[in-house]
């Protein structure tokens, strides 16, 4: 191979990174602070794992790792984000300088990296290669980038003698190469491996690849002040997005299964680490380049699958786990093969060399179980995964269901009406108290901790009958607060959202349901002049829907026999709830001023003035207020019936313009063929026209002829007949002439 260095690079190199003399510090040091820069390539800044490492050191200083970390620090780091915003477009001075390649031409760059590479030849991508400092290839994601790592670190490796400084290739690969290795203690298989044990390690059969890569590695790395190359084993990699573990997290999160499945017996043991922990090492080994060149990376847990997924599930989801074959990780469709593997290896690992040698803010050095609500609040922030919570207010028949209805299937909320909050809790305690069949209890024992107890329950039955049966009929509001706040404080309204439709009616029964439980933080916000509340159920949108009581009557009258059977639309019904609905919401009394005490100031809708009896305009205004859903968006069935729906109506609108075109065209044709006949009729007119004017000229010009000239000429014709002259024309003549009526 050519050497493709040239002096172009290493003038680059040194113009943009040549430390200054010891005589040159001297001077400047008093004056200026030099600015150490580090170009850091990193292939695929597009997926999961490089972008947040590349998003990571692009906000750390060079040689920030070099100094020890205080426990001032540590506190300050703790009450941060994981992550320090990269998007602004003016890099922090002196950070390491982010290029890569992308996945994909049509992948937008990054907004941390300083340029991006896509779809480029091996020659060209060498030549930005050797622009770089640093070079990190990341094969934990993509098994096709492990025969480009190979080919990267051999043909720089070709390159060394043309290095004017020296580059560092950190290979990041996985701890599957180990997934086979025997123990260190036949007695004893709890005892974890580390680095120094990397010469005994023995690959899983799906990751001969990725050890042929590590060997590759270690195998250029022999001359470590030209080329220095490491090899990270890492961990399962968690947080930001989730990485592997976001299957599971959708799956919670979504709350379309009653319980998370765990592959397998679920007793292996994960090793796994924070992606920015994985981050945070590959920054101490580009500031401190150990002597070691084999580095583990793992947090410090021993947590097994079930450990894992039993929290994912209680943070998230059902609070439920099911133990299945693990062949049924096959069926989930978002894992891969890959995926699998690491979720079922089964390998205790201690990263010894990172934590005695290494400065690193940890975010999850405890591990994902300890950290699960960092971690959770950074997986819903990455995926943009906030709840919506909107309540919905007016009075009757003004459309609140309806609305509702309409906006819980744009965003994909829960739909909470009071009827059927009531019966479900009624429901579900009559369920408690119910005696259930030998065998039909939970796999998980401890899950019946979390249930009410039947007692409890009974005694709650027994209050709620009672409140009835003195209410002619009517819950009181206690029940009716109680049971509103544990469905709003329920799993799934705490991840999608929800729609509150027509409660609370009263600033007291506002108060009441969103009041704060927890004393010292209803002590903060009274020190703060502003009512407690609590922050996990308050909506963050109130819709306040009004009309006129003639516009409500006569919407109500106007309602079909369907719809109204069954409601309180009838007449007296409705009446008398409009009635109590005005009574409880005066100009100075109204649930609204609860809300604008809080500075969450309603939205005011008059649908009167819309004029739309579908409230279409209504829920177009909301959703231009509410603004973009947050979720995981449409999923595969929703796209296949949207892609159908959308085919269908393509293949309509063309049937239709199809059809207006032969109908145009029929009409045209039909246009054209009236306008030819009217034509030849109004031509045939004309002609017949002509034909008699010119009949009627020529009259006497005919009597003419007949007078004068045709009984001479038909004399001579007759004569000529008879003769027939050798030159019948001059005989003719001659006879005019001769028998001249004027002559004679």
């Amino acid at each position: 191979m050519p050497h493709l260095l040239g002096n172009q690079t290493d003038a680059f190199s040194l113009a943009t990174r040549a430390a200054p003399t010891m005589a040159e510090e001297e001077v400047a040091a008093p004056t200026e602070k030099v600015i150490r820069i580090q170009r850091v390539f990193i292939n695929l800044l597009d997926s999961y794992s490089s972008g947040n490492i590349g998003k990571f050191l692009s906000n750390c200083v060079v040689g920030a790792s070099l100094e020890e970390i205080t426990e001032e620090e540590e506190e300050e780091e703790e009450n941060k984000s994981a992550m320090p915003e990269a998007s602004s477009t003016k890099l922090k001075e002196g950070t390491f300088q982010i290029v890569g390649t992308l996945s994909t031409p049509e992948t937008p760059q990054p907004d941390f990296a300083v340029e991006t590479y896509r779809a480029i030849s091996r020659e060209d991508l060498l030549m930005h290669l050797l622009e770089c400092d640093v070079i990190i290839y990341n094969i934990t994601e993509n098994l096709q980038q492990v025969e480009e790592a190979i080919w990267a670190v051999s043909a720089l490796n070709e390159e060394i003698n043309h290095f004017e400084k020296r580059k560092v290739f950190i290979l990041v690969s996985t701890v599957m190469t180990w997934a086979r290795s025997k123990p260190l203690d036949p007695d004893d298989s709890e005892v974890p491996f580390t680095e120094e044990d990397y010469r005994r390690r023995k690959h899983h059969p799906n990751f001969l690849d990725h050890i042929n890569a590590e060997k590759m590695v270690l195998k250029c790395g022999k001359n470590v002040k030209k080329f220095a190359t490491y090899v990270v084993a890492a961990g399962l990699q968690y947080g930001m997005e989730g990485g592997i573990l976001h299957t599971f997290f959708k799956m919670a999160w979504l709350g379309e299964v009653p319980a998370l499945p765990v592959f397998g017996d679920g007793t292996n043991v994960v090793p796994a680490i924070h992606v920015l922990d994985l981050a945070g090492v590959i920054q101490n080994i580009i500031d401190h380049v150990p002597k070691l060149h084999y580095l583990v990376a793992v947090d410090e847990s021993i947590h097994t699958l079930e450990d894992l997924v039993k929290c994912i599930s209680r943070s998230t989801g059902p609070g439920k786990v099911q133990k299945v074959p693990r062949e049924n990780a096959f069926l989930t469709k978002d894992l891969t093969q890959e995926c699998i593997d690491h979720l079922l290896v089964n390998l205790r690992m201690e990263a010894l060399f990172v934590k005695e040698n290494f400065n690193i803010r940890w975010v999850a050095r405890a591990g994902f179980v300890e950290n699960i609500n960092s971690v959770l609040k950074e997986y819903k922030q990455s995926r943009r995964l906030l709840p919506i919570k909107i309540c919905i207010l007016g009075p009757p028949a003004v459309g609140k269901s309806s609305i509702g209805e309409a906006l819980s299937k744009h965003y994909k909320l829960h739909h909470i009406k009071l009827r059927d909050v009531v019966s479900e809790a009624i429901a579900k305690l009559e369920a408690i108290v119910t005696p259930k069949d030998v065998g039909e209890g939970e796999e998980e024992d401890e899950e019946e901790e979390e249930e009410e107890n039947v007692e409890d329950a009974q005694e709650l039955l027994d209050g709620i009958k009672e409140s009835m049966d003195q209410n002619a009929g009517r819950l009181e509001d206690q029940y009716i607060i109680r049971f509103i706040k544990e469905k709003l404080k329920s799993m799934p309204c705490r991840n999608q959202g929800y729609i509150l439709d027509g409660f609370p009616k009263t600033y007291d029964q506002a108060k009441e349901l969103f009041n704060q439980e927890d004393e010292e933080e209803e002590e903060e916000e009274l020190r703060g002049k502003m009512l407690p509340f609590d922050k996990l159920i308050i909506p963050e949108f109130v819709c306040s829907l009004d009309a006129s009581d003639e516009f409500l009557k006569e919407r109500v009258i106007n309602l079909p026999e369907s719809i109204v059977a069954g409601t309180h639309y009838n007449q007296d019904q409705f009446l008398r709830a409009l009635s109590n609905y005005r009574a409880i919401n005066t100009e100075d009394e109204t649930v609204l001023n609860y809300f604008d005490e809080l500075e969450i100031h309603p939205i005011h809708i008059d649908v009167e003035r819309l004029e739309d009896a579908q409230n279409r305009l209504a829920i177009k205004l909301l959703v231009k207020e509410i603004g973009e859903p947050r979720n995981y968006g449409l999923t595969d069935e929703e796209k296949a019936e949207e892609e159908r729906r959308a085919a269908e109506e393509r293949l309509a609108r063309e049937a239709m313009e199809e059809a207006e075109r032969e109908h145009k065209e029929a009409m045209e044709t039909a246009e054209k063929i009236a306008r030819w006949e009217e034509w030849n009729e109004r031509l045939e007119e004309v002609k017949r026209e002509e034909r008699e004017f010119l009949e009627a000229q020529s009259l006497p010009l005919r009597n003419y002829l007949m007078t004068y000239v045709m009984p001479t000429l038909m004399q001579g014709l007759n004569e000529c007949c008879k003769i027939r002259p050798d030159d019948p024309v001059d005989f003719l003549a001659e006879y005019l002439f001769k028998n001249n009526p004027e002559m004679l």
